[in-house]
This record gives structure tokens, sequence and C-alpha cells, in this order.
């Protein structure tokens, strides 16, 4: 006996001493363990779907119609539609695709709609027929539109209800000229060759559609495209494969999430978070989703509490234009617990947890195009991510020393890139392997080819480039710094600086043009400026560009304020150059050249004075 509680006393000295250990040299551990073990659960859940058939987020949706029928799966403006509801509706788009499309499986086919049921039901109802759907940013016009459905090279365009006033007839017609069929969410057409689609689905039944239709033979074929802002200037259509939208529909398992949890959607279905990791998410976890047609900071809890909302998705914007709103005495009554995205500022992260509760706050770290990311697991307020102990195991990643002037990777006498030094900001590159492939964009293997750095350190090794800067504390956790080159992110979206400044060199003043992102107090990311270069004797001219820019540049891309310059400065490699003119910005204190604001009262850029550059970075004047 004595021999016996000897033993145990030692097991018992040497677990305490073990958890004290790890408390003080491995803080993170059992989070980092625990994450650990969830990812690898995940892997096996899609190795055990495919075993089982489930190959695609179709198959996955049939599976939750099939255990689920009558559970609701979206409430949008009060309206209830249940998994069966959804899945019918998709039946009868994909019957009326089938009688009346003269399509084939494998065609592309693209959508320009905003958020509503119609959206899910086309979706879902394209890809029973076995299509490829690309979503379209409803925010871009035509010109870029019309590159978007060439590059995917799309057989046909849906368009929703509610982008029909975007959408103008000699855009139509064009369309048709390249044999293009479209497809209205109306009643009524402008041409007897556009089809009408809402009066066809009450024509055909709601059967299933042939399975062998829908039959995915490889993971690794494309699904979707969804199109991406990126250096080369238009939007790039990324592919996303059916695997892809299969790992992606459990990330929010990683943050704990159940069935029974109740997710508020309100950021644009065309974005990967909002249709893969919301839509895909609530099917894989058999859970509810409330659809917004788009965000309202006043309504917002309003609609949690109305619905019982527990989840909710997030841009960094968002939880900012909530904290802006008045406060109230029940900002705490709600029964929210989880919200999952990305771009949160600390202070904001720090004001929104004050004020309206708990809540867990999963930020993460992605790209459409890039199939690898981060997730802030432990809730640690400012990080996108860490590299955890066991990171190693999930994926390979580095860090390498890179010079923003100059906007190049520094390398060793060798050739090789260098890693970062704790601390120090770094260009983020993944390694490009077998288990984390890259698939590209469609139509531009370019730009897929300018995505990748080879021989980073060794000769024959793929990483691919994020294009942006990262940091890493002393501890592991990640922190985002940057974006690198010619992009810059705004309202929530990328804005590529060279399709910007391809407008603005429309007009017949403007002799050359830099756009650059500038930081303004207390807003998120960096809005747009222009360095513009006027032609011989011609005078600039703020109410034409205003007309201009807003014909032809979603409100995100427009250029909130202009710099009338000499010369433009150029690098060696005759590249313009952006670090000095993005440092110092937009304040007529510094700059003794003529400065414009894009002033929507007076619809025109107006003289950016002294009393209007206070009022902008008091806020004031709200861009």
């Amino acid at each position: 006996p004595s021999m016996l509680c000897a033993w145990i006393s030692t097991i018992a000295g040497g677990i305490v001493v073990l958890c004290v250990s790890l408390k003080v040299f491995l803080p993170y551990f059992w989070e980092d363990l625990n994450y650990f073990l969830r990812r690898k659960r995940s892997k096996a859940t899609v190795k055990k779907w495919a075993k089982n058939g489930i190959l695609s987020m179709i198959d996955l949706f049939m599976q939750t119609v099939e255990k689920n029928p009558h559970k609701p799966f979206l409430i949008y403006e009060g309206t209830v539609y249940t998994y069966q509801d959804v899945d019918r509706r998709s039946n009868r788009v994909a019957q009326a695709f089938l009688h009346y499309g003269n399509l084939k499986k494998g065609d592309t086919v693209a959508l320009l709609m905003d958020n509503g049921p119609d959206f899910i039901h086309v979706w879902f109802g394209l890809a029973k027929l076995g299509f490829i759907v690309a979503f379209l940013n409803i925010n871009i016009h035509s010109r870029s539109l019309l590159h978007c459905i060439n590059t995917c090279a799309a057989k046909a365009l849906v368009v929703g209800e509610g982008c029909l006033g975007l959408i103008e007839k000699e855009f139509i017609f064009n369309l048709l000229e390249n044999n293009v069929a479209v497809w209205l969410m109306s009643t009524s057409s402008p041409s007897r060759h556009v089809h009408t689609l809402p009066d066809k689905l009450d024509k055909v039944p709601d059967n299933p559609v042939p399975s062998h239709l829908r039959a995915v033979t490889d993971t690794r074929n494309t699904a979707l495209y969804i199109f991406t802002s990126g250096s080369t200037g238009f939007p790039k259509a990324a592919i996303i494969t059916h695997l892809r939208t299969l790992v992606v529909s459990l990330a929010f398992n990683q943050c704990g999430a159940v069935s029974q949890d109740i997710l508020y959607v309100t950021l644009p279905l065309y974005h990967i978070s909002a249709s893969l990791l919301g839509i895909s998410g609530c099917i894989q976890l058999g859970a509810t989703c409330i659809l917004k047609k788009k965000f309202s900071a006043r309504q917002f809890w309003n609609d949690c509490r109305k619905y019982n909302v527990t989840m909710f998705l997030y841009i960094g914007e968002l939880c900012r234009y909530l904290c802006n709103q008045p406060c109230k005495e029940e900002d705490r009554v709600h029964k929210v617990r989880i919200a999952l995205g990305n771009g949160i500022r600390p202070s904001v992260w720090k004001e929104f947890l004050m004020r309206f509760g708990p809540i867990k706050i999963f930020e993460f770290y992605g790209s459409t195009e890039g199939g690898l990311g981060f997730l802030n697991y432990t809730n640690k307020i400012g990080a996108v991510g860490r590299a955890g102990i066991f990171s190693k195991f999930l994926h390979s990643f580095e860090l390498l020393k890179y010079d923003v002037w100059k906007q190049e990777l520094i390398k060793d006498e060798n050739g090789r890139c260098e890693k970062a030094p704790i601390g120090k900001p770094g260009l983020l590159v993944f390694q490009v392997t077998e288990d984390a492939p890259f698939s590209g964009y469609v139509g531009n293997k370019e730009a897929s080819e300018k995505k990748l750095l080879r021989n980073v350190f060794v000769e024959g090794d793929v990483y691919l480039d994020t294009g942006d800067l990262l940091v890493m504390d002393e501890d592991g956790f990640l922190y985002f710094t940057d974006r690198v080159g010619d992009t810059f992110r705004w309202k929530g979206e990328n804005v590529a600086t060279l399709e910007v400044a391809e407008i603005i060199g429309m007009m017949d003043f403007v002799q050359e043009v830099n756009v650059y992102g500038v930081s303004v107090k207390n807003c998120e990311g960096r809005t747009g400026m222009a360095a513009i270069v006027l032609k011989r004797y011609h005078a600039f001219n703020g109410e034409r560009l205003y007309k201009h820019v807003e014909d032809f540049l979603p409100s995100y891309a427009q250029p909130r304020f202009v710099r009338i310059v000499d010369a433009m400065q150029i690098t060696a490699t005759f590249k313009h150059q952006k670090m000095h003119l993005a440092n110092e910005g937009f304040n007529p204190e510094i700059i003794s050249e003529p400065l414009y604001f894009m002033y929507e009262p007076a619809r025109s850029y107006i003289p950016l004075t002294r009393e209007i550059y206070q009022k902008v970075v008091s806020g004031e004047i709200r861009l």
C-alpha cells in the first residue's frame, strides 16, 4: 500500500509539474492542441464524405435536405424557406434550364444577383445540372462585367430582379452578339432573344433532375468562379474547386458552432465569405441562416433579437459601423456568441466587446484564390491567426523579408529569399504542394503564374505570394500589416489601382495618372487618391471627373482625393513610385500642389481647403 501511495504521489506530482510547466512555457498549449484536433477531424470528415459519395456542396445539401427537410434553412424578410423548399425551388430552376437553356454539363453560367433566396435557388439549380457558376460583383460597371463574362467563358448570364437597372440594353445586345444567353428574373424582356425566368419556373415541375448531371468525378474539378480584384487591373476569376467548397463549409466547426445555431448574413453573396463560409457553413451544420438584402447598422441588433441570432459574419467596417450607432440600454440583450470574419481593428474589437458583451470573435486570414489561411482561435485581440506548436503539421508558410520602398523581396547573395525576423513585417507566402494546391485564375495564366514564387529557399520549391505583409510576435501570433503592390483595401473591397488609373486616364485633360491609397483617421483600410499630370494647355475639370468615375467605377474604387503634379516620379524600372505620395497623404498644409476632394453634394471634385481637411480627419465629413 505504501508503495502504491508513493507511485500515486509521484504521478500526481508529475502531472502538477507538467501543468505548471505548460502554463509557464507553453501557455497556449491546450488551445493549440484543441484547434489542431478540430482541423484533423475536419480533414477526416471530408474523407468520410468522399467515401459516402459526397463530393460537392450540392451533394452535402441533398444529404441535409434528406435529414432535415422541414427545418428552416433561410429566413428572408420574415419569410421562412425550409431545406425542402429551397431544394424544390432550385429543382425548378434546374428543370427550366434543362428544358429552355440549350446548355450542357460543364458550361459556365454567370450570376449578377443581389442578396435574396433567388440567388441561392439559381446557384443550386445550376449546380444540379453540373454547371460551373460564376459570381459577379454587382457594384462593377459594364466594361468590367464584360471582361468578367469573357474571362470565364460564360455561356449564359442570369440577372437578378434587383440588378435589372444596372444593365444597359446595349450591354445585353453585346452579350447576345457574342452568343451569351441572357436570363432575367423578370416577366418582361427588352428583346425576344432575352429569356425570362420566373414565368418558366411556373411551367416546370419541381422534380429532381437526373442525378448524373451533377455527379462529380473529381473533387479537384471547378465548382465556382469567384472574382477578386488584383494588381493586374481587371477582376480575376479565382477557381474554386468542389474540394474547397467542402473544406470551407467546415470553418464554423473550428469556432464551436452547432446545428442549433442561427447565422446572420448581411454580406453580399457574391463574396466567398457569405456564400461559402455562410451558406455552405449552414448546410454543413444543418443550421438556419437569416439572410439580409444588405447590411443595416440600425437594424442589426433588432434582427439579432427578433430571430435569436447566435452567430454572424463580419468585415472590419461592419463592427465599426455597429460601434458608431448610438448607445442603447439593450445593447447587450441578445444571444450572439460567435462572430467570424476579418479586418476588425484592435480598437474597434475592444470597444465592440465592452459594449456588446463577451462575444467570441474569430478573426481569420484568407483570400479568395488562396486555399490556406489562419484562424485566431484564441480570440486574442488584434491577431489574424496563430502559428502554434502544431501548425507545421497543418500548413507550411513563411514571412519573407520585403523592401516596401522598392516593392521587392530581399534576397541573399545566392538569390534566395530570407525569412523576416520576429517582430518585423514580412511578405506572407504559403508553400504549394499536392495537399495544398493553387488552382489559379481561369483564362489568365499570366496572372496565375505571377502569384507563384519559385526557388524561394531551395531549387524547385514553390510558394503562393499572398501580396500581404504580416508580422509575428514572440508568442506566435500573426498580425496583418498592409497589402503590397498596387492593391489597397477600402470599404471591405480590394481596389486595383491600375484599373482605376486606366479609367481616369480616359479623360481628355489627363496626361498621366498614379493611383494609390491613403490613410484617413478613424477609417478602415485606405481610400483612393489620384496624382494627375495634366495635358499641356488643359485645365482640371472636377465636375467632369466626378461624373466619369461615377459612371465607370464602383463607389469603393472612386478616388476621394486628387493631387495635381507637374511630373510623375518613377523607379529605375519605369514604375510609378507610390510610397512617398501615400506617406504625404492629402494634408494641404504639407502639400503645396493643388488638391481636390470628391464632394458629393456638389457632384464635383472641389478644392481641398484646410477647413475641409479638418472636417474629413475629424469625421465631420464622412467618407
